[in-house]
């Protein structure tokens, strides 16, 4: 009668939902359920709400507090003490004795917002007592004022909150691992499948403006979300503002479910363009400004393309002109300079409205949209072949965010820079999408190669957040002041490999880590990345979680495999230019719904990756596959403030050789031979040939240029 009670004026106050009843063991005998811990509510929604009576094990000095002890007498508690080992004995036992128990594996209420460190003694009684793992998920309460997360979110007095049960199941070790190793083991089992109970809850099936609009509702209307180079910052409910309204100025010269092409830098507008267009159920199809008048227009023809959204100061700032005149021969080119003069004081006043009333929000063609929509068009970088169109849905784009977030506490206190540009996936989940439905304020900087501003502007707006490539890294690195990234928290890496010298001057000097990813333009991006709970240098980090993987042996390749994944954020599909419009779902060699990365890689026990190099990047040299990757590793020991590209050529006697271009103007193929022999690298692979130049081709996105590269070996051959 009590629980009844107990749970009637929760549902009444709090609006609790519970998803996935139906997966609690509640015939099972030994049952242990872990959640994540977001209040001082947790334990009394999971006890008014599992539907079996349960045991919970509580910290014996929060147990001897007055309100615990009169709640003892309806709840059965089970006080241990953390510090001493016999507790977790006396767990392991009442666990063994049968019954359901509750453990908070983290310890402690969140006060990140996100998961903390998961303990090992909830993993070492789960594998002593062979129990039914049973996840709960715990959303919303943290917005209460039973939180611990005063001043990192807008709390208020009675937030909706959720609880989501998944599937149980039982930790399953390595019958040879043994004391220390099999408790570490069965943690990090535990840590895993907590993390992927916060992904599976976490909302995905959904679109993104409705994700910005749950955004503005949990961090409030007034809240600073962005600022540019123009320092005028606008908050959640300006930006939506300003997107209806130049949304609506679009829909005018568009249809529903249209590619638009934009064209524009790192910028506020860039944001509100692009969830404008959403907004009115149009694509956003980021073009690549760096590549060209023929690059634009051949991405314009793969992805049908009829108009293109610029701006003029932007065209001249970056002196386009010739190439924005060569691209109009093609397509409708719009200045959002024009389209601004021409929206009216009533067309802003409705917009004002539509924004501020969500029940007018919503009669907008928005609404129709689906999670599995799609929700921009990318184009492939182009390093090693003709760029494709990369179709992303809503939920693939979503997915990744909530992927990463399960893993990194992103917090709205928290401030981003990012300099990387939109065309490039790093540039929108990571850098755009994923700090703004965060509620963080994010501030857009239109090139990541001004490598003396962007470190200054870090030191201005106090940013805790920040991401690039390694060649940007490098750059800040060498002219920053050692006290520019005071604030800064986390330094993600992606897109290119980074490299020993690059991580170590920014430990040396700014005294911060930096966390390598790895991903690629169809996953959303990001397919693994390491953390502050799981760090280990030279790798690209764990896989996130819902990713399911494949390796594939590649045959004369000692070390590694190629690499085959399928899950939530792999894309919806191709664009090829020889047959633009026409949408190619994702297949490999493993089947439909597979992507095949063509990266070799080894992945360990603990899910961390170690890329090898592309399967594209070998090259076959007397029988033996040889990485072109650790060819560039190798040269960039020897000179690590150069830029380096390994490139293969055929060779009548040994079948393949390897060409080293580099813009170390004093390269000597002596010092590579020496580097070898300290390393232990045999002399195969070794470059025949060292040819130094003037500079090495890049992309915009950073990325080494390997076509260009190779065009350069073979015409010098």
């Amino acid at each position: 009668m009590f629980k009844r009670g107990i749970r009637w004026v929760l549902t009444r106050l709090y609006k609790v939902k519970v998803k996935g009843l139906e997966h609690y063991p509640a015939d099972a005998e030994r049952v242990m359920v872990v959640a994540n811990h977001t209040s001082f509510l947790d334990a009394v929604l999971l006890y008014a709400f599992m539907p079996v009576k349960l045991t919970f094990a509580i910290n014996t000095v929060i147990s001897q507090g007055w309100l615990i002890k009169i709640i003892s007498r309806m709840v059965h508690l089970f006080p241990m003490d953390p510090s001493n080992p016999l507790s977790i004995r006396r767990l392991i036992h009442k666990v063994r004795s049968g019954g359901h128990v509750v453990i908070f594996p983290e310890g402690r209420i969140t006060v990140t917002g996100s998961l903390m460190k998961i303990y090992q003694g909830p993993g070492l009684v789960a594998d002593k007592t062979q129990a039914l793992v049973t996840p709960v998920c715990i959303e919303g309460a943290q917005y209460s004022p039973f939180s611990r997360l005063k001043g990192r979110v807008r709390r208020r007095w009675f937030p909706k909150i959720t609880l989501t049960i998944l599937s149980p199941r039982q930790l399953e070790v390595n019958d040879e691992l043994r004391g220390r190793a099999r408790r570490e083991k069965a943690g990090k089992l535990l840590s895993k499948i907590m993390t992927e109970t916060v992904f599976r809850a976490s909302p995905r099936e959904t679109t993104l403006t409705q994700r910005l609009l749950d955004a503005t509702h949990v961090h409030g209307g007034d809240k600073v979300v962005m600022e540019d180079i123009n320092r005028r910052p606008l908050t959640f409910q300006q930006f939506l503002t300003k997107s209806v309204v130049l949304g609506n100025a679009l829909s005018r010269f568009t249809q529903e479910e249209e590619h638009v092409g934009v064209l524009l830098p790192g910028s506020m507008a860039t944001v509100v363009a692009f969830f404008g267009l959403q907004a009115y159920r149009r694509t956003p199809a980021m073009l690549n400004f760096t590549v060209g008048s023929l690059g634009m227009i051949s991405a314009c023809e793969t992805a049908q393309v009829k108009t293109v959204i610029t701006s003029r100061k932007f065209i001249e700032t970056a002196k386009l002109q010739e190439a924005i005149e060569v691209l109009g021969q093609k397509v409708t080119v719009r200045y959002l300079e024009d389209i601004a003069n021409d929206i009216g004081i009533v067309s802003k006043l409705t917009g004002l409205m539509q924004s501020r009333f969500e029940f007018l929000l919503k009669r907008l063609p928005w609404r129709k949209t689906q999670s599995q929509d799609p929700a921009v068009v990318l184009f492939t970088s182009g390093s090693e072949g003709t760029p494709k169109g990369v179709v992303l849905s809503h939920s693939n784009l979503l997915s990744n965010i909530q992927q990463l977030a399960s893993r990194i506490d992103f917090s709205a206190t928290d401030v981003a820079l990012t300099a990387l540009p939109m065309f490039h996936s790093f540039g929108l989940t990571g850098g755009t999408l994923m700090p703004l439905l965060a509620g963080m304020k994010t501030f857009y900087y239109p090139s990541p190669l001004h490598y003396r501003i962007v470190p200054e502007l870090s030191y201005d707006i106090g940013a805790t957040i920040m991401f690039g490539t390694n060649t940007f890294l490098a750059g800040y690195a060498r002219f920053a002041h050692p006290y520019d990234f005071y604030s800064i928290r986390y330094v993600f890496a992606g897109a290119e490999k980074l490299r020993d010298e690059v991580r170590r001057i920014w430990e040396d000097k700014f005294g911060v880590r930096i966390f390598e990813g790895y991903g690629a333009t169809e996953t959303s991006p990001a397919l693994s990345a390491n953390d502050p709970m799981g760090n280990r240098p030279g790798t690209v980090g764990r896989l996130l979680p819902g990713i399911e993987y494949h390796l594939e042996p590649i045959p004369d390749l000692a070390v590694g495999a190629r690499l085959h994944v399928r899950g939530p954020n792999i894309m919806k599909g191709y664009l090829f230019h020889d047959n633009p419009g026409v949408l190619v779902p994702p297949s490999s060699a493993r089947g439909e719904g597979w992507y095949d990365t063509g990266d070799i890689v080894e992945i360990d026990d603990d899910d961390f990756i170690t890329i090898c190099g592309r399967a594209k990047r070998f090259a076959k040299i007397a029988g033996e596959m040889i990485s072109l990757t650790s060819v560039e590793s190798l040269a960039s020991k020897v000179w690590p403030d150069a830029l380096h590209a390994a490139i293969s050529i055929p060779d009548e006697r040994k079948g393949e050789q390897i060409i080293l271009l580099t813009d170390q103007s004093d390269a000597d193929r002596s010092l590579l031979m020496k580097q070898a022999k300290q390393d232990g690298v045999g002399e195969i692979c070794v470059p025949r040939t060292v040819t130094s130049v003037k500079s090495i081709p890049v992309l915009g996105t950073g990325k080494v240029d390997y076509g260009t590269a190779q065009k350069i070996v073979e015409d010098a051959a």
